[in-house]
């Protein structure tokens, strides 16, 4: 079989104009990116919004194993295959970090039949939203250094002639670190303002990857222009010292921020192998922030696709993308899921039934490429705790086996068998890696015929509990924890901003998506343990807390072999090594 990237250069591409006519929408409520990429004017969904709107359903997946398991090719497989069985579908996803680009796990656009394109486009700097969100950050970073070196040097007299007033900043509350879209741990903890006096003030600080920006959690939950300017106003960088917050408006960067960011908070239009319809929107990580496509790509699908499918994507297993979808995302819109799709493999489950380490880069074990029905069935209880988390949501859950070479009828007809005694609505083998649209018929179906059975979508706590009893509710309702221990800085942090009055706000889990729990060496479904929470940040402009886990890290490392070492330019032009 032809390689991602060899595939995604033969494609024939359709004109964007022509994809942006399936949807509706004229050529001048686009703006034209070269031939085969678009970004769509925000006033499309004015014009829409009184439409009844189309089907709307989540993809997830189970606990995957370092090499990922498929859950953007099944995204882009059932778009496919929804058109295939006469459908109308589309599909919105997140734009790729390069940080995972160039890292282990490499581009994000699908594979093999079932990929956006155009696939190098895609998974690098597409129209410059990632670059914007890191600008609008940065400037937020650079603004509050200065700020802290100019109080120190003026007095209140002379800050009052440059129209500033004295934000008296308590320097050890900051929690505005800069960001980059590279992997690089050597700046997860640093020392800036060495040198002179015009350097800037000393300081502990560090970087995270941009996926991890409040700003581009910002992108992804704004509902328009106008609401992204209030939430990036609103974002907390530190604490006065007389506790109470001080905000990028306090700094009077906000509206900068805002104009770095006019731009980006338009969805791009892009399109899959088959010439269906794909936006392009938002690029949180699942593990770290909120970990899903932004509110304004998927509200402008299902309005626009009046009586088709809408088919969004949650990050890494349903533990981490969906829960933070339903208690994240679907807090912040009116838009509630019709069906959840589990993304599953044969190799991935016998994984967490007891197999050798998957690692990248090495051929997989034996286990994984051969019949081994004993092995895959220790693994079925970690499926099934995945389906009791949708389901615990409300949504009926269509489990997608995405479907290997080696994998044998015997193995397939096990987990489809495991999955209906869970509780699934159905349990499908998905060859769209390999046949595209083709190989996604039969999932289609079930996908449709989930949408129609009805769902009872409800959230996992109330908004008015308080953050331990979220946190706690999390742990045990979805990880499967006893309980959470909270490390002396998470339970200050607890104090400190239920006096603020931030409890009443959702939280998002920032934890390892290798395990249920937060140990990523905890394969199955782990019992008998205690989730660890060591610090609680907020992130009020996006408008949650987010708890860190374990040994989490917001600001990824390279491997020993980093894909970008076969990555190159031809002299021809072309790229070569991209995956």
């Amino acid at each position: 079989m032809l390689s991602d990237l060899e595939i995604a250069r033969a494609a024939k591409l359709q004109p964007i104009v022509d994809i942006a006519g399936q949807l509706g929408l004229a050529e001048d409520e686009i703006d034209l990116y070269g031939r085969y990429k678009a970004k769509v004017h925000l006033d499309v969904l004015d014009r829409v919004s009184g439409r009844r709107g189309g089907k709307y359903v989540i993809v997830t997946a189970i606990n995957p194993t370092p090499l990922g398991e498929g859950k953007t090719v099944t995204t882009v497989g059932l778009t496919q295959g929804l058109k295939a069985i006469g459908k109308p579908s589309m599909a919105c996803l997140r734009q790729p970090s390069m940080g995972p680009t160039f890292g282990i796990k490499g581009g994000a656009a699908g594979g093999g039949y079932s990929q956006v394109v155009p696939m190098v486009d895609f998974n690098l700097h597409l129209t410059g939203d990632m670059h914007a969100v890191g600008a609008a950050h940065n400037l937020l970073a650079a603004a509050l250094d200065a700020r802290l070196m100019h109080e120190t040097r003026l007095s209140d007299e002379q800050l009052a002639r440059r129209n500033m007033l004295r934000l008296d900043i308590d320097p050890y509350t900051i929690n505005w670190r800069r960001v980059v879209d590279v992997n690089d741990r050597a700046l997860r903890h640093i020392v800036v303002g060495l040198g002179t006096e015009e350097d800037g003030r000393p300081r502990e600080t560090g970087f995270e990857i941009t996926a991890a920006s409040e700003i581009m959690a910002i992108l992804a939950l704004a509902h328009d222009g106008v609401d992204m300017r209030r939430r990036l106003a609103h974002t907390m960088v530190a604490l006065d010292r007389n506790g109470r917050p001080v905000t990028a408006e306090h700094l009077g960067v906000g509206g900068a921020m805002a104009v770095i960011m006019k731009d980006a908070v338009q969805p791009n239009l892009m399109q899959t192998l088959e010439g269906s319809p794909v936006f392009v929107h938002a690029g949180p990580f699942a593990n770290i922030a909120h970990g899903n496509s932004s509110i304004i790509a998927d509200r402008l699908g299902v309005q626009l696709l009046n009586d088709g499918y809408v088919i969004t994507e949650a990050g890494f297993g349903s533990e981490c993308g969906l829960e933070k979808f339903a208690n994240i995302k679907c807090r912040a819109m009116e838009l509630r899921p019709d069906c959840a799709v589990l993304v599953a493999t044969i190799r991935a489950l016998k994984m967490h039934g007891g197999g050798p380490r998957v690692v990248p880069g090495r051929r997989l074990a034996r286990a994984y490429r051969r019949e081994n029905l004993e092995l895959l069935d220790a693994g079925l209880n970690h499926l099934q705790a995945h389906i009791y988390i949708a389901r615990r949501f409300g949504l009926p859950v269509v489990v997608a086996i995405n479907r290997f070479e080696s994998d044998t009828p015997a193995e397939i007809d096990l987990v489809r068998e495991s999955a209906l005694q869970a509780g699934a609505y159905d349990a499908v083998p998905s060859d769209v890696f390999a046949h595209g649209g083709d190989g996604g018929r039969d999932l289609a179906r079930a996908v449709v015929g989930a949408c129609s059975s009805g769902s009872n979508f409800t959230f996992l706590y109330p908004l008015e509990a308080t953050i331990e009893q979220k946190i706690q509710t999390i742990a045990t309702q979805i990880y499967g924890a006893d309980g959470v221990d909270f490390l002396p800085l998470a339970q200050q942090k607890i104090e400190q901003y239920t006096a603020l009055g931030f409890d009443m706000l959702p939280v998002n889990m920032a934890k390892t998506p290798l395990s249920l729990s937060h140990d990523p060496e905890l394969k199955g479904v782990p019992s008998g343990y205690n989730l660890q929470v060591r610090d609680i940040r907020v992130s009020l402009g996006a408008g949650f807390l987010y708890a860190l886990c374990g040994e989490i890290q917001t600001m990824p490392g390279l491997p020993s072999d980093p894909a970008f070492a076969r990555i190159d330019i031809g002299e021809d032009g072309q790229i070569e090594g991209l995956s």
